[in-house]
C-alpha cells in the first residue's frame, strides 16, 4: 500500500510542468517571443508576452509586450481577446507614446472581423454583414485621426474610415432594397430617407434615391416619385440604374476592378 501510494506521488510529480522560463531574464523571454511571433506560432507567443507583462511589470517593456500579445492575438484568431488586451492597455497607459498604434491596430481588427481577406470568394460585401464591428471600428479610427493628425497610422486610417462609412450608408440602402424587394414600399422609403439623412456624397445615395423613386411609383404616388426621380436625376445625371435598374451580386458598390 505505501510502495503505491508512493509510486503515484512519483507519477503525480513527473506530469507537473516545468516553467522554462523561470529562469530567464524579461529580455530572454521578450526575444523568445518575438522569434515565436515571427515564425507564426503567435499561439506560443502568447503565454511568453503573458509572463513578460508581470516579470517586466511597470515597465516600457511591459507595456511593449501587452502590445505585440494583442497583435498575437489578433493573428491567432483571437479577436475578442485582442481587443479586451488593447482597452486596457489604453486604460492603463493613457499617455503612451504607443497610444497611436493601440487605436489604429484596434480599428483593423474590428475592420477586418467584418470584412476579411477571403470575403471576395462569397461575394458578400461589409455592407450585408453585423454592423456592430464596423461601427467600433470608424470610432477607433476616429479617435485616433483626431487626437493624432501627424501619426504615421493616420492615412490608412482616414481611408479605412472611408470604406467604413461607405458600408454603413450601402447598409441602409441594403435593407431600404430587401424591404422593396418583398413589397413593403413604404418602409423601404423610410430606410432610404433615413440613409439620405444621415450621410453625404456616398455611392450608396444614389440607389438610395432610386429606391424611393420606385417605391413611390409601386405605391401609386407619382408627384413624390416625380420629385425623387428629379433629385436623382440632378445628383447623378448619368445614372445607369433609370435605366439598368438594380445592381446584381455580380457587380457589388465596391468593387475596384
Amino acid at each position: 500500500m505505501v510502495l503505491c501510494a508512493a509510486a503515484w506521488l512519483v507519477a503525480g510529480c513527473s506530469t507537473t510542468k516545468v516553467d522554462q522560463t523561470a529562469n530567464w531574464s524579461p529580455n530572454k523571454i521578450y526575444t523568445e517571443a518575438k522569434d515565436e511571433a515571427g515564425s507564426g506560432a503567435f499561439d506560443k507567443a502568447i503565454p511568453l508576452y503573458e509572463k513578460l507583462e508581470g516579470r517586466a511589470a511597470g515597465t516600457p517593456l511591459a507595456q511593449q509586450a501587452q502590445l505585440e500579445k494583442a497583435y498575437a492575438q489578433y493573428k491567432s484568431g483571437e479577436k475578442p481577446a485582442a481587443v479586451a488586451t488593447l482597452d486596457r492597455f489604453m486604460k492603463l497607459h493613457p499617455a503612451s507614446p504607443a497610444l497611436d498604434y493601440a487605436l489604429y491596430l484596434k480599428g483593423v481588427i474590428n475592420f477586418n472581423d467584418d470584412l476579411g481577406m477571403f470575403a471576395f470568394m462569397t461575394r458578400q460585401d461589409l455592407s450585408e454583414r453585423d454592423q456592430k464591428a464596423a461601427k467600433e471600428s470608424f470610432q477607433a479610427f476616429k479617435e485616433l485621426v483626431t487626437r493624432f493628425p501627424e501619426s504615421r497610422y493616420t492615412p490608412d486610417a482616414r481611408q479605412r474610415m472611408n470604406y467604413v462609412v461607405n458600408s454603413l450608408a450601402q447598409y441602409e440602402v441594403h435593407v431600404a432594397r430587401y424591404y422593396y424587394q418583398r413589397g413593403a414600399y413604404l418602409a423601404a422609403i423610410n430606410r432610404s430617407q433615413l440613409a439620405l439623412a444621415d450621410y453625404r456624397e456616398v455611392p450608396a445615395l444614389e440607389e438610395a434615391l432610386y429606391i424611393m423613386v420606385q417605391s413611390y411609383s409601386a405605391l401609386g404616388l407619382d408627384d413624390l416619385r416625380d420629385d425623387a426621380k428629379r433629385v436623382l436625376t440632378t445628383n447623378y445625371p448619368q445614372s445607369e440604374y433609370l435605366s439598368r435598374g438594380f445592381r446584381t451580386k455580380d457587380d457589388p458598390w465596391w468593387k475596384l476592378w
